[in-house]
């Protein structure tokens, strides 16, 4: 386990996403909020609203404005309050709606508040806080960001699984007798 602060906890599920960008659906016109990995091997898009993009788009460039839009007003509320911004949590998607939790502590009394992705990551780029996803989120909405190595460990699997004996699942079965609930 990972921590955070002193009392936030991640859980092995998690999956820790940075802002790679805002795209435009070509289709619909929508904007698209686009995280990506740490590793650069997946993405994940997720459609927005317009003012929550021009709210991230403004983080992203460090345009500063003469008078706080929503998202500055609440990262300036949890700073002055004396809550920090641990981290954020995109956590649950249902029917394409993707759900997000806001972890706030302050002397380790911890608020946990619900938002929608777009403005928990408005509120965590402004925060300086992180931006974690589930990893059940990632692996039903993400795409590949890396095809070569996606196909290099394609490639070592298959010839793992070429080079297999029947011994060799002797071997393994040795020493465990349970049946696995698996």
């Amino acid at each position: 386990m990972t921590f955070i602060g002193e009392d936030i906890e991640v859980g092995i599920n998690m999956i820790e996403m940075k802002v790679m960008g805002i795209a435009l659906d070509v289709r619909t016109n929508s904007p698209i909020v686009v995280l990506h990995d740490l590793d650069n091997r997946k993405a994940l898009p997720i459609w927005i609203g317009s003012a929550e993009a021009s709210a991230i788009i403004r983080c992203i460039e460090g345009l500063v404005v003469a008078r706080p839009m929503t998202h500055d007003l609440i990262a300036n509320l949890i700073e002055k309050t004396g809550y920090k911004l641990e981290k954020i949590e995109i956590n649950n998607v249902e029917k394409e709606t993707y759900y997000a939790t806001l972890y706030l502590n302050k002397d380790g009394d911890i608020l946990e508040l619900d938002a929608r992705p777009s403005d928990a990551i408005a509120i965590a780029m402004r925060c300086e806080a992180p931006i974690f996803v589930t990893a059940n989120v990632l692996m039903n909405g993400s795409v590949s960001t890396d095809t070569a190595k996606d196909e290099e460990e394609a490639q070592e699997f298959k010839d793992f699984i070429q080079n297999i004996k029947p011994s060799d699942f002797e071997k393994l079965m040795k020493g465990h007798h349970e049946e696995s609930d698996q």
